[in-house]
């Protein structure tokens, strides 16, 4: 595996990164952390002290909110300043991004706005579009939605029927369909709504505004979590939209609708950052709280296991998302310097690393939902009660692994789109898989205990990446082109390549972190621990996707290959989780 800096998405699986070719948050530098600080003082504000309101629906508060969120700038941090914004860099928006997600129902209502709302007609809308829309959108004076859900029409998104009919004066198109699950879709003032033209296969997309004739806006759903965010169903009977209103071209509307999802999966991963933080700490104060058998129970084993594995499946998603955060920022900083325009080079940036983006929602969101669930046990008989702040927290959780594409959706994103993008020549993956196969007669364990300890760690990740390598190889062999209708095959290498780029985004991030402030025994437990429960992951998906369709004799000689490609050095896993779970409670808060 060649040693040069990773330029596309999947490209991670072949190629070697160095910990100084990465960004760490520990980065990042004094106007972001002051950027991330409002945002943080804007949520004890007006958020926190509101969360039972906001969840109640009090009438026109969220509205209220997002308004106050514009009037800081946090609705334009990435719009540029020419539309009113503050034109950040997409790394700082991320940094606001994470400290916004502990807001529970207003993250959802944030993130539509400046994401799904906004973002559609930053990136496709031309100059006369953007200028009508934008400033308003980054200032809160106007509230944005997103219409692409159909009762028909959820994950298989080009299989919706609203339709589009130009007019016979050729000025309007007249619009008629039903959209569902429309986040800010109560109180929102324009839509970008999706629908094919006449008898288009393919979708176009349309800037609607809510007081055109014809838009019925339902009551509001009730929902099983993120209470508080406004969700309803919207009606196009015959509305009339000009012309000029048809955003990008025609037929370009599910190009639109992907393009946006890519940027919301990185997003909704930094998110669950965030939100995971926040729960931790909750999670902590109350351990250090809570008295059973005449002790704290933060001193009990048990519950510092929680709290480590909360800890380290957090620290490892935000290494990261940070990481492929970075990634992109630099790929739209090339693409604007070749000469893309401001959206040309967003998309093309974020698209190149669809592979990190749905690798980093489905890890993101699995992650929250961990860190959740551990933390109502660890509140105990009072995690079930909704006054406890963790109530809240589990409830709203759980959308995160439909929001965005499902889980199952996006676990097949990873593996299609790293193959498909090989497959196209963005990077050379089979050279790669055919080399690993021809080595499997030979695979011995590779670690002699000569290492340094990064070097050791390097090479667990390298004996990972050639685990997927050969499983790809294998699939390509015996499957072909069927591999990509085996569902659950793809979903068991979908769940290696994921484990992989978290390992070693973290494994990277400490190698960093130790070069600039010196070694940490603490984070070296976290990475310790990570890679340990890694290799088990990474065997037990090779295999099952491998028994599935290997013949008795080639699957033995694979399995064994990946008995020796996932073999690591013994952890005392109890020990490093109960360091890290003292270091956390001393301080009383996450503190990683």
């Amino acid at each position: 595996m060649s040693d040069t800096k990773i330029t596309t998405g999947g490209e991670f699986l072949v190629k070697n990164t160095s910990a100084n070719d990465i960004f760490i948050p520990e980065e990042f530098d004094e106007e972001q952390r002051m950027i991330f600080q409002t945002c943080e003082d804007f949520l004890e504000k007006d958020i926190y002290p509101n969360l039972n309101n906001i969840d109640k629906k009090e009438k026109g508060l969220m509205r209220k909110l997002i308004g106050n969120a514009g009037e800081l700038g946090l609705l334009g941090i990435s719009v540029p300043e020419d539309l009113m914004g503050f034109g950040q860099s997409f790394l700082t928006t991320m940094y606001a991004n994470e400290s916004i997600g502990s807001s529970y129902s207003f993250a959802v209502a944030f993130m539509a706005q400046t994401g799904i709302g906004t973002l559609p007609l930053l990136y496709y809308g031309n100059e006369e579009q953007k200028q009508k829309y934008i400033p308003g959108m980054a200032s809160g004076e106007l509230a944005a939605a997103y219409c692409l859900t159909e009762p028909g029409a959820g994950s298989d998104a080009n299989s919706g029927t609203t339709k589009a009919v130009l007019s016979e004066d050729g000025k309007h198109y007249i619009l008629n369909g039903q959209k569902m699950w429309i986040t800010n879709g109560g109180f929102a003032d324009i839509f970008t709504v999706f629908a094919k033209i006449d008898n288009d296969r393919i979708l176009s997309a349309f800037i609607i505004e809510k007081d055109w004739e014809g838009v019925v806006i339902n009551p509001e759903e009730e929902k099983m979590g993120i209470k508080g965010s406004s969700t309803t169903q919207i009606f196009f009977n015959d509305v009339k939209v000009p012309v000029e209103n048809l955003l990008g071209k025609r037929g370009e509307g599910f190009r639109i609708a992907l393009n946006i999802l890519h940027i919301g999966r990185i997003k909704l991963g930094v998110n669950v950052v965030g939100a995971s933080k926040k729960t931790i700490t909750n999670s902590v104060n109350y351990s250090n709280e809570r008295k059973q058998f005449g002790k704290h129970i933060s001193n009990f084993g048990a519950i510092k296991h929680k709290l480590a594995e909360q800890v380290i499946k957090t620290y490892a998603a935000e290494s990261a998302v940070y990481r492929a955060s970075k990634d992109i920022d630099e790929a739209i900083e090339e693409l604007t310097k070749n000469g893309a325009d401001f959206g040309k080079a967003h998309i093309d940036g974020s698209a190149r690393f669809a592979v990190e983006c749905a690798a980093l929602k489905v890890y993101g969101s699995e992650t929250l939902d961990y860190v959740v669930d551990e933390a109502v046990q660890i509140y105990g008989g009072m995690g079930f009660s909704a006054e406890m702040p963790v109530d809240r927290a589990y409830r709203d959780s759980r959308i995160n692994r439909i929001f965005e594409g499902t889980n199952e959706i996006n676990r097949l994103i990873v593996v299609e789109t790293a193959i498909k993008a090989a497959q196209k020549g963005n990077y050379d993956l089979f050279s790669h898989t055919e080399a690993a196969m021809k080595e499997i007669d030979n695979i011995t364990e590779t670690i002699n205990g000569s290492e340094t300890y990064f070097e050791e760690k390097a090479k667990y990740i390298n004996n990972f990446k050639k685990s997927i390598l050969i499983t790809i190889q294998a699939m390509q062999d015996i499957l072909g082109r069927k591999m990509f209708a085996e569902q659950e095959i793809m979903m068991n290498v979908s769940d290696m390549i994921i484990q992989v780029y978290v390992a070693e985004s973290l494994m990277l991030r400490v190698e960093k972190l130790f070069s600039i402030k010196g070694e940490n025994s603490v984070k070296k437990d976290i990475l310790n621990t990570f890679i340990y429960d890694s290799a088990d992951i990474i065997r037990k998906a090779g295999k099952d996707a491998l028994n599935s369709f290997a013949n008795a004799d080639f699957g033995a000689k694979i399995n064994n290959a990946l008995e020796h490609l996932t073999k690591v050095a013994p952890v005392n896993t109890k020990e490093a989780r109960q360091n890290i779970a003292n270091y956390m409670i001393e301080e009383n808060k996450y503190n990683f």
